[in-house]
């Protein structure tokens, strides 16, 4: 499958677009046409949903979007829309990460930048929150139609607001979001998911990323199930298994060029591995996964 990937600053819709690092669009059918299809976008994505309903699919998982509910999709997250109802409104906001949020992923968000994103890939709101949000979009989306160099710095506040109205509606159901959620164990914690996502093909054992951490296997084992409920080996498979699940789905590699471009030894210990956390073989995944996407 040839997999797209959308760049904001390719998406030029008026002039003042390539001076800007957001847009703003009315959610519908016409908006959507270039999303309906697996991609993956290099900016954040809000859709936010008024009226109708649709499914957004992200990675492997599949949401219901209807009025109140509200998708943050992060960059490099694979996705598409399906099943627009004619009804469909609402809003689509496009952000780039380092112009405008730079510093609430690296402070306030950056546990969901690293590890939960999924806990924000679709909120819903109660309905008195919702129209709190309602007039928020609606500044970034006049700031979006009518910009200045003053505004597009009100610009990036409002977003900053509405992304903390996100956390604070979904506050204390995950315990990253917890009081010492800024202490330095949630610090070393983010550093081990950052560690991973780019060792995760090399390195395999706790006793790498605790050394490295300079922490024992037990301090990471232990942070490990305090902000994510599981053990640090868990986590190192289930960074494995994402990413042996995007390739089934998303390339056109064979069994045998996956399990070498991952680090396996041969394509058998690839089928063991899968196995051992799936109980099911490479091929049946490929299958599952695709009629996920085919659906």
């Amino acid at each position: 499958m040839d997999l797209k990937r959308f760049e904001i600053k390719k998406n030029i819709q008026k002039t003042d677009d390539k001076n800007l690092s957001f847009r703003v669009f009315e959610l519908g059918i016409q908006s959507t046409k270039d999303y309906l299809e697996p991609h993956k976008k290099d900016h954040f994505c809000i859709i936010l949903v008024e009226s109708g309903n649709s499914k957004v699919h992200i990675e492997d998982k599949i949401y219901l979007l209807n009025s109140g509910k509200i998708a943050v999709i992060f960059p490099d997250q694979i996705h598409f829309l399906s099943n627009l109802s004619t009804d469909l409104t609402g809003k689509i906001i496009l952000f780039e990460e380092v112009l405008f949020c730079s510093d609430i992923l690296k402070n306030e968000l950056s546990a969901y930048n690293v590890n939960l994103s999924a806990h924000l890939n679709c909120t819903a709101l109660s309905s008195l929150e919702f129209e709190q949000v309602l007039p928020i979009i609606k500044n970034i989306q006049d700031i979006y139609n009518t910009p200045s160099l003053v505004k597009k710095e009100q610009a990036r506040f409002y977003i900053k607001i509405f992304l903390l109205g996100l956390i604070e509606s979904i506050h204390g159901q995950h315990p990253v979001l917890h009081h010492d959620a800024q202490g330095p164990n949630q610090h070393t914690y983010i550093e081990f998911k950052k560690l991973l996502n780019h060792q995760y093909k090399s390195e395999r054992t706790v006793q790498y990323y605790a050394s490295k951490l300079a922490i024992s296997t037990k301090k990471l084992n232990a942070l490990n199930k305090k902000y994510s409920g599981e053990t640090a080996i868990n986590a190192i498979h289930s960074r494995i298994l994402t990413e042996i699940k995007r390739k089934l789905l998303f390339t056109d590699l064979s069994h045998k060029e996956i399990a070498f471009d991952l680090g396996f030894s041969s394509p058998s210990a690839l089928n063991k591995f899968v196995k051992a956390k799936l109980k099911e073989t490479p091929t049946d995944l490929q299958n599952e996964l695709a009629q996920i996407y085919t659906a």
